[in-house]
């Protein structure tokens, strides 16, 4: 009898009803059903933006590659599989090699004098003095306007007969006469890169003011107490801190004067011929003027690749820096 009463206490030990079962503690681990819920649960979420990015961006690259492969014929009808042929016409265009020296040019030159130009601008802009806010306001004027109503003002501005800049020109003696100005190439690639540079200074002279904004005020009055000059606390000081900001803005505007077409197609349209192309307007001319669906295409994916390879290279440099770091 003894016995028998010990096993009944020993059997509904864990339920504290003798007899019973003990049932599972509250915080046992969930079901299998349960647990893959919960993993999917973030799917929620991140399900908008990611159906977007399938729409926006996945997509047309995939179509775009797709049609860089096909023959496609000047009416749009696809005639079948044309393997690499796009690709070896499309560096055969005799005009190619031309377009992409240019477009380096117009990268390098472009994003080149913007950073420098914007690094004064910001230092400017971070000092006080009065109408200060006024003239950071005005700084963002060239940013909300148009892209495309900023390059055909400029048009109108370098226009031979009516256009300010050739009145002004004249006026104060530089001139004798009116000049065609974007009717030569190699002065309307510079007035084009001078544009590009207009448009691109609001953003990224903010993006550095912003970097500027965050470095503390007792670094400078270390660098002080060190006896370092105004030169030599920018150089050692201020240049080092705003690497981040610098390295943003350089990156963003790689992409964006890189693919910059209404600045070029508003004022030249690329011309006279291909003489101030980029390889953007080319590819647009390509598929427009000259009707290779398939080569625009090719240019496209080249282009995106190049973009795609500045890109991974920038990753790549951030990454190395945030290690030795």
């Amino acid at each position: 009898m003894a016995v028998q009463d010990v096993t009944t206490r020993t059997a509904g030990a864990g339920s504290g009803v003798e007899g019973t079962p003990a049932a599972p503690a509250s915080g046992s681990r969930p079901s299998r059903n349960g647990r893959r819920l919960r993993a999917l649960e973030p799917l929620l979420w991140l399900g908008p933006a990611l159906v977007l990015i399938l729409a926006v961006v996945i997509w047309p690259v995939v179509e775009m590659v797709r049609t860089s492969l096909m023959d496609i014929s000047s009416t749009g009808l696809t005639r079948g599989f044309a393997g690499g042929d796009n690709y070896a016409d499309l560096f055969a265009e005799p005009d190619l090699p031309g377009v992409v020296l240019r477009t380096l040019v117009w990268v390098v030159g472009v994003v080149t004098v913007t950073i420098t130009v914007s690094l004064a601008l910001a230092q400017l802009l971070n000092s006080r003095f009065p109408g200060r806010r006024m003239v950071r306001w005005a700084l963002i004027v060239p940013w909300a306007a148009s892209v495309l109503m900023t390059a055909l003002t400029w048009r109108w501005m370098l226009n031979n007969f009516y256009g300010v800049v050739n009145r002004v020109l004249m006026d104060v003696g530089i001139l004798d006469k009116p000049v065609n100005w974007l009717a030569h190439p190699a002065q309307a690639f510079a007035w084009m890169m001078a544009v590009a540079v207009f448009v691109s200074l609001p953003f990224t002279a903010f993006v550095i003011l912003s970097g500027l904004g965050t470095i503390p005020a007792e670094v400078y009055e270390a660098a002080r107490l060190d006896g370092a000059g105004t030169a030599r606390t920018y150089l050692s000081v201020t240049l080092p801190l705003l690497r981040p900001s610098l390295m943003v803005a350089a990156i963003i505007n790689v992409i964006n004067v890189f693919n910059s077409f209404p600045v070029i197609w508003a004022m030249t349209r690329g011309g006279p011929g291909f003489a101030t192309d980029t390889t953007t307007t080319y590819m647009y001319k390509l598929a427009f003027d000259n009707q290779a669906v398939g080569e625009s295409a090719a240019m496209a994916v080249v282009n995106f690749a190049l973009i795609l390879l500045v890109v991974l290279v920038y990753l790549r440099v951030v990454r190395g820096r945030e290690e030795t770091g």
